[in-house]
Order: structure tokens, then C-alpha cells, then sequence
């Protein structure tokens, strides 16, 4: 599992919203989710990967949670 906080971020928040917003708008609602924090399954011993079923969450506090289960890659367009 993997944890991090914004001050642990290279680029600021603001500096993403900047760039991102070069490439695309940016309209309320929207979620920048901006890669992964140190920790990734590929370095843990054993190595763990994300498989169907799992749940990834991306949290904002005061704001809510968001949630994506992991697909099989064959179920994905049903």
C-alpha cells in the first residue's frame, strides 16, 4: 500500500494546475491524479500488482474519497 501527503510532491499543486491547464481545460469537479508516490509494488519484496478486485482510493480530506476497482482486462468493455 502506498501513502503520501501534497508536501511530499516534486511539483506543487499549483505548478500542475498550471501545466495541465496548457493541455486541456480544467472545469470544477475535475481530478488531477498526479502519479504514483515512492513505495511502487515493483521495489516491495515480494513485488505486489494491482489485480482484479483491488481498490484504489485517492483521498481529499474535507472533500470525499474516490474509488476504482481494479478490472480484469478482459471484463473491462462489458
Amino acid at each position: 500500500m502506498q501513502h503520501a501527503a501534497l508536501a511530499d510532491m516534486i511539483f506543487g499543486v499549483e505548478d500542475l494546475i498550471a501545466y495541465f491547464s496548457t493541455i486541456c481545460p480544467l472545469l470544477p469537479g475535475d481530478v488531477i491524479v498526479a502519479g504514483t508516490p515512492g513505495g511502487v509494488g515493483l521495489f516491495q519484496d515480494p513485488p505486489r500488482f494491482l489485480r482484479a478486485g483491488d481498490v484504489v482510493e485517492v483521498e481529499i480530506t474535507n472533500v470525499g474519497v474516490l474509488r476504482n476497482a481494479v478490472q480484469d482486462e478482459a471484463l473491462a468493455g462489458e
